[in-house]
C-alpha cells in the first residue's frame, strides 16, 4: 500500500468518526435546526432529518429519511402541505411546547406538531431508531416506555415502516392512514389511501378518493382472508390488534439488520412492500397489492365471484344466476336462483376458499361458537351469511352478513367457511342424492316419532272429553264443525282480524248462509285451558241481555277452542261509552280490566269484542 492510499483512507476513517461524535438525535427547546446547517440523526445512524427538495421541485420541506441509503428514501415529511419557497425555513420548540417550521423572515408558521398533552418539564424534540420523531419531557428516556406528548407515527404520510401502527386509537378518536404522494416532485396528501374501516368486522381497505379499490377482507385470527398464504419468512411478521383501546395493523422485523417498508405508489395505484438489498444497494419489491383484475373492489357485482383461472373471471357463486342479460355485464352481479322464504325453512350452502365479502354491514359476537351464529342468523330474516369469527384451533366467535354479499373472490389459500343463506328446495343441489337419502331417512323417524307421541296426547286428551262435551250439548249451545269457521273466516286471514288480546285473535267471517259472526279464536299460547273455555260458554249461554253480544256456538276440535258470536255491525259498546275504539282493551278468558269495570267484567268483555 502506498503512502497515498493510506492518507485517503485514513482521511475517510477520520471523517467518519468525526461525523458520528458530532451527530445528535434531538434538539431542546433552545435549540433549532435550519435549512443549510445540521440535521438530527437517530442513535444507530439509520434515520435523518433535516430540509429536503423532492424529485425536481425546488420546494423546501422538513422529512425524515433513510441515512444510510444512496437514493434518499424519504418517509415521512412534516410541512407536506405547505412547502417553503427558499432556504429560511427553522425547525424548532415553540414556547407552547410543540414543535414547529417556521419561516425566518417573517416568522410564519408553515407547520404545527399540535400536542394534546400537557408538559409539565422541559422537553426536548428526539429522533427514535425506530424512525419515529417524538416530543418528550426532557428527563424521560426517549427509549419508548415513557408517554410522548407528539409522535410522527401518529401522522403517517405514504409509508409504514415496522412498529408503526395503521389505525385507530379507540380512546381518542385518532386515525392513522396512509396516503400517497401526490407525484414524485409533490408529497403532499395524493387521493390514493390506505387504512383500516371502523366497523363490526374490521378490514383494511384501499380507497381512490371515496371509493373502494382494494379490500383485504376480515381478520380471521391469522390473517385477512384476502391475502396470500402468509408463509413464515425470517425477515418480519404482521399483527393485527383489535380490542377496546386500539384497532391497528402493524409489522415488526425479526431480522433488525433489514430495512422493509410499505409504500403507497401514486403513480402505480400500487400498495407495495420493499426490501433493502445491501447486495445491489437497491429496494426489491418483496410485494404488492392489488395483484390482479380479481382485487378490483367489487368487479363481479353481488354475489359474484371473481376467478382470475377462468374466462370471463366473474362467476355467479353456486344457486345464483347473472342478473343481467348482456354479456360481459357483471356490473349488477347475480340473483338466487330461487327465492328465500325468509324464515326457519330457509337453509344454507357452505363456500370455502373464498375471500370473505365486504363486512360493512355486518355483525360480530366473539362469545358465540358456529351453531349459535346459525341460530341466530336463522332468525334475522335480513342475514344472508355467516362464519367463524375467528379460525385459530376448532374457531370461535360469530360473523354475520347483512344485505347483498359484495367483493368475493376464490382464494385457494383461504381456509375460512362462508355459510350463506339459500332456500331450502335449492339446498338438495348442493347435497346431491347422499343428503337426500339423509333427509328422508331423518324426516320419516321424526314423523314416527309424532305419531307415537300424538297417540299418547290424545288418548290423555280424550279422557275426559266426554264429559265436557255433555255438559256443553246440555245447554243446547250449538257445536260448530272447525272446517266451516275456517270457511267462513277465509281460513282466519289477516284480513278478517278484527283485533287481539289476552285470550287470542278474533276474526270477522260470514256463514253459508249469510250470518256474519265474529271467531274468538283462544290462542295457543294462552293460559286457559278446556275448563276456563268450557266455563266461559256455561255463564255466558245462561246469560241473557239486549246489551249483551249473542254466543252462536263454539267449536273445540284438536287443539282449537273456538267462540262464534252475532257481529256488531255498529261498533262495539266501549266506543259509545268512551268516544274513542280502543280505550279499553278487553277479552273474555281472564282479562285485566280498570277497576271501574271489575264488576262487570264478562258483560263489558263480551260486549267488545271488535276492540280485542
Amino acid at each position: 500500500m502506498d503512502i497515498l492510499s493510506f492518507l485517503l483512507i485514513s482521511l475517510k476513517l477520520l471523517f467518519f468518526f468525526y461525523e458520528f461524535a458530532f451527530a445528535i438525535d434531538s434538539i431542546s427547546s433552545s435549540e433549532s435546526i435550519s435549512d443549510g446547517g445540521r440535521t438530527l440523526v437517530s442513535g444507530d445512524g439509520r434515520f435523518e432529518l433535516g430540509f429536503f427538495s423532492p424529485g425536481s421541485s425546488k420546494n423546501r420541506y422538513v422529512g425524515i429519511w433513510y441515512k444510510k441509503v444512496p437514493d434518499k428514501t424519504v418517509i415521512w415529511v412534516a410541512n407536506r402541505i405547505n412547502p417553503i419557497n427558499d432556504s429560511s425555513g427553522v425547525l424548532m420548540i415553540n414556547s407552547t411546547g410543540s414543535p414547529v417550521v417556521v419561516m425566518r423572515q417573517n416568522k410564519t408558521v408553515v407547520w404545527s406538531g399540535n400536542s394534546t398533552k400537557e408538559s409539565k418539564s422541559s422537553v426536548v424534540l428526539q429522533l427514535l431508531n425506530s424512525g419515529n420523531l417524538v416530543l418528550r419531557e426532557e428527563q424521560s428516556s426517549g427509549d419508548g416506555l415513557g408517554s410522548y406528548l407528539w409522535q410522527s407515527f401518529d401522522y403517517p404520510c405514504d409509508t409504514l415502516l415496522p412498529e408503526m401502527k395503521l389505525g385507530w386509537d379507540l380512546k381518542t378518536g385518532l386515525e392513522r392512514r396512509l396516503s400517497s404522494w401526490t407525484s414524485p416532485d409533490d408529497p403532499s396528501p395524493g387521493d390514493f389511501t390506505w387504512g383500516v374501516e371502523l366497523q363490526g368486522n374490521p378490514e383494511i381497505v384501499m380507497w381512490k378518493g371515496s371509493n373502494k379499490f382494494y379490500r383485504g377482507g376480515p381478520w380471521n385470527g391469522i390473517k385477512f382472508s384476502g391475502s396470500l398464504d402468509l408463509r413464515h419468512n425470517s425477515i418480519f411478521e404482521l399483527n393485527f390488534v383489535n380490542n377496546v383501546d386500539e384497532l391497528y395493523y402493524t409489522f415488526k422485523m425479526i431480522d433488525k439488520s433489514m430495512f422493509s417498508i410499505v409504500v403507497m405508489n401514486k403513480t402505480k395505484n400500487l400498495r407495495e412492500r420493499f426490501i433493502w438489498s445491501e447486495t445491489t444497494q437497491n429496494w426489491n419489491v418483496y410485494s404488492y397489492l392489488p395483484r390482479d383484475n380479481c382485487d378490483n373492489y367489487g368487479l363481479c357485482g353481488a354475489y359474484g365471484n371473481c376467478i382470475i383461472t377462468q374466462s370471463p373471471s366473474c362467476q355467479c357463486l353456486e344457486g345464483f344466476k347473472p342478473k343481467s342479460t348482456g354479456y360481459g355485464d357483471w356490473s349488477k352481479g347475480c340473483v338466487r336462483n330461487k327465492a328465500l322464504n325468509y324464515s326457519k325453512l330457509d337453509g344454507f350452502i357452505k363456500f370455502n376458499q373464498i375471500k370473505l365479502p365486504d363486512a360493512t354491514n355486518s355483525w360480530v359476537n366473539k362469545s358465540m361458537n358456529l351453531e349459535q351464529c346459525r341460530v341466530k342468523c336463522v332468525e334475522n330474516s335480513s342475514c344472508m351469511a355467516y362464519s367463524n369469527l375467528d379460525i385459530r384451533g376448532r374457531g370461535n366467535g360469530c360473523a354475520m352478513w347483512f344485505g347483498d354479499l359484495i367483493d368475493i373472490k376464490q382464494n385457494s389459500n383461504s381456509v375460512q367457511d362462508l355459510f350463506i343463506r339459500m332456500s331450502a328446495s335449492e339446498l338438495g343441489t348442493k347435497e346431491g342424492p347422499k343428503m337426500k337419502i339423509v333427509v328422508i331417512v331423518t324426516n320419516t323417524a321424526a314423523v314416527a316419532g309424532v305419531l307415537i307421541v300424538g297417540y299418547y296426547i290424545y288418548k290423555k286428551k280424550n279422557e275426559g272429553k266426554g264429559k265436557t262435551d255433555q255438559k256443553i250439548e246440555n245447554l243446547e249451545l250449538p257445536l260448530f264443525e272447525l272446517d266451516k269457521i275456517a270457511n267462513a273466516t277465509n281460513n282466519f286471514s289477516i284480513n278478517n282480524k278484527l283485533g287481539e288480546g289476552g285470550f287470542g285473535p278474533v276474526y270477522k267471517g260470514t256463514l253459508v248462509d249469510g250470518q256474519e259472526i265474529a271467531v274468538k279464536r283462544l290462542s295457543k299460547i294462552s293460559t286457559q285451558g278446556i275448563n276456563e273455555l268450557k266455563n266461559e260458554v256455561i255463564l255466558i249461554a245462561k246469560l241473557q241481555h239486549r246489551n249483551l253480544v249473542k254466543l252462536l256456538g263454539c267449536c273445540i276440535q284438536g287443539e282449537e277452542k273456538i267462540l262464534i258470536y252475532e257481529f256488531m255491525p255498529n261498533k262495539s259498546l266501549d266506543h259509545f261509552i268512551f268516544g274513542v275504539p280502543g280505550v279499553i282493551q278487553l277479552t273474555i278468558l281472564g282479562s285485566k280490566v280498570p277497576d271501574l269495570l271489575a264488576i262487570s267484567t264478562p258483560i263489558a268483555g263480551i260486549a267488545s269484542h271488535a276492540q280485542i
